[in-house]
């Protein structure tokens, strides 16, 4: 069962919530910047991020059943609306960006829920998965949104993307700081020292991925080489290990 909206935007007008909202910005304006000439739609609980888009021709909040949706300015280009998560209300290709928050952790059918997103994805479109990392400490405080629902590991989000037909392009992480009130202030320092020293310890995983990129054909026949995506999170670009090779169904494991 998800958890409503109401709890949501407690969460994110509380201290935790607002530093959550910041250093993921942080992430994701690494990654889109402000999206301009995009057409961007968020998945899940999104709405906290989406205001950063101002340079997208449209923007859409979709929010599941289950959760609620709440009001979001809808002036010009914004749109928010209630959508079941496993057969979105969109044309396939409709968007260039699609972000999603809250959105796999608590899904009857995570796979599911990400091939709907794929088909609404434009062929050049990019994706960015937020989740709740499995070895941090924000997945197991209820207190937190990132407490409910599975959480994830790299490897598993990318055995995802993959299994809808895309390919992981870039990752990062942030949360480093425990959500305990009293260290907040120090999160920025957590942020540097977690990265270096303690990776494993980050309460969030962001994954970016693409479609694959096929080799075209020229008509002398000649073989034209797919153009080179540049990863817009850090620290590096996601990689498919030796493991994964073999096709895995345990999303959730």
């Amino acid at each position: 069962m998800r958890r409503s909206i109401e709890d949501l935007r407690i969460f994110y007008g509380e201290p935790t919530g607002a530093l959550a909202r910041r250093l993921l910005a942080r992430r994701l304006n690494d990654a889109w910047g402000e999206a301009t000439n995009s057409d961007v739609l968020g998945l899940g609980y999104a709405t906290p991020w989406l205001d950063a888009f101002v340079g997208a021709r449209r923007v859409v909040a979709a929010m599941p059943g289950g959760q609620g949706v709440e009001r979001w300015p809808s002036a010009g280009k914004n749109r928010a609306l209630l959508v079941d998560d496993r057969a979105l209300p969109f044309a396939a290709g409709s968007f260039d960006r699609i972000l999603l928050v809250h959105a796999l952790e608590e899904a009857d059918d995570p796979k599911a829920l990400l091939l709907e997103a794929v088909r609404a994805l434009s062929p050049a479109g990019r994706i960015i998965l937020i989740a709740a990392a499995r070895g941090g400490l924000w997945s197991r405080v209820e207190a937190t949104p990132f407490g409910h629902g599975r959480p994830f590991t790299r490897r598993q989000l990318e055995r995802l993307v993959r299994d809808a037909g895309l390919e992981p392009t870039a990752w990062s992480q942030t949360l480093y700081v425990p959500p305990w009130g009293p260290l907040l202030p120090l999160a920025d320092g957590f942020e540097q020292v977690g990265r270096r020293v303690l990776p494993g310890a980050a309460g969030v995983i962001l994954l970016e991925a693409a479609r694959h990129a096929y080799a075209r054909i020229r008509p002398s026949g000649a073989v034209a080489a797919a153009p080179v995506r540049t990863p817009g999170l850090q620290p590096q670009p996601a990689q498919r290990s030796p493991r994964d090779a073999a096709p895995r169904n345990d999303v959730g494991a």
